[in-house]
């Protein structure tokens, strides 16, 4: 059952840092026709906005203050969300080490979560969706049939964080991501664990219609 009175699905793609769930979903999105919505990258957007504007990533009232500042237009190209604020695409900014550094402690406010949620159910006004992220199928879709958490080994992720030219720790993050108050990553209820340790994309993707097949969608 969707969380609105639309006749529009997500499908909730949640997992670590460099589990491979951005290139997942994308593909994954291409193969069934629908907008694949990059939840992180909204996060991000925030978090450079922040560094932008000269605030500490640790001082919550001014990031909240900064909120209601802020013109945040989210759409898509009719395949890929898009987003900008104050009439700016981040573009590549958004994986800047800076960025990096700082996107999890700007994404723990309740107040950044509760704003970009809101926007994040938006897009089901428009159509279908695959989303991917740390909370969409715990938070954001909870009641989502479609949910998928996408995993891989540490020593993995790391190595593909390091071939995308990010140098912060996968622990450090997982810790952080984890153990945040508000919406921390979880398997959600329902969820079905997809090991991406060794699946080439299309291999992944063949084990992600298989799971979505197995909980309802006619595929």
């Amino acid at each position: 059952m969707n969380p609105s009175p639309h006749p529009h699905f997500a499908i909730a793609i949640d997992g670590p840092a460099a589990s491979g769930k951005s290139t997942l979903a994308r593909h994954l999105a291409q193969r069934l026709g629908l907008v694949m919505v990059n939840s992180g990258a909204m996060y991000r957007a925030i978090t450079w906005k922040t560094l932008q504007q000269g605030i500490d990533p640790l001082d919550s009232p001014a990031i909240i203050a900064l909120l209601d500042r802020l013109d945040i237009q989210c759409g898509s190209d009719g395949t890929m969300s898009t987003l900008t604020i104050d009439g700016i695409d981040p573009g590549d900014e958004l994986r800047s080490e800076a960025v990096n550094a700082n996107v999890s402690a700007v994404s723990a406010i309740p107040e950044v979560r509760k704003v970009l949620i809101d926007l994040q159910r938006g897009y089901l006004t428009h159509s279908s969706i695959v989303m991917e992220g740390r909370d969409i199928g715990s938070v954001v879709f909870p009641d989502t049939p479609y949910k998928i958490y996408v995993d891989a080994a540490e020593h993995v992720r790391a190595a593909r964080r390091g071939n995308d030219g990010e140098v912060d720790s996968i622990a450090q993050r997982d810790a952080a991501d984890s153990q945040r108050k508000t919406a921390p990553l979880i398997v959600a209820d329902g969820a079905t664990i997809l090991d991406n340790s060794d699946h080439t994309i299309e291999s992944g993707v063949e084990a992600a219609i298989e799971i979505l097949r197995s909980q309802g969608l006619p595929v």
